[in-house]
This record gives structure tokens, sequence and C-alpha cells, in this order.
């Protein structure tokens, strides 16, 4: 996946000033965002803090890793019966 230009941090303050009244073609203008993108990450990151950002992440990470322990297993499972099938 692609690596966002803002971090946590800015994409919260961004969202922030949109909530503080600040129009959104003013603040995607300001911060050279498309509408789609500024509604894209607000959807993900909007209500949270930058505490809560930075545990999703780790819960992402968590979770990527996670799901190539299961790929790989399903996989020797995969071979093993194959395996068995053969002899």
């Amino acid at each position: 996946m692609r690596k966002s230009r803002f971090t946590e941090a800015q994409i919260i303050g961004i969202i922030k000033e949109q909530e503080a009244g600040m129009p959104t073609a003013e603040v995607c203008r300001r911060h050279g965002l498309s509408p789609a993108t500024f509604y894209r990450l607000k959807s993900k990151y909007g209500g949270m803090e930058v505490s809560d950002a930075a545990r999703l992440e780790a819960l992402e990470d968590e979770n990527a890793k996670l799901k190539g322990l299961l790929a790989d297993t399903m996989l020797d499972n995969v071979v093993l019966k194959d395996l068995q099938g053969r002899n």
C-alpha cells in the first residue's frame, strides 16, 4: 500500500480544521488534497485523536502479520494433504 505524504497527526489536524468551521474546499486547497481524498481520510480518521490513530496503525500491522501466518498455515495444510494423497 502506498505511504501517505501526511502523518496521522497531520491528517487529524486537517480534519479538525474542517470541523472547526473552515470550508472543505479551503482545507483541501491549503493542503493540496482533492475533496475525494479528504473525505476518504475523514471516514478513516474522523473523530480520532493522535493516540487512537497510532493504536489503529499498530492493530493493522498486527492483523497483516496474523493474516500472513494464517496463509502460511493453510498452505502447509494443503501441501500435507497433497503428500498424503500421493502415498
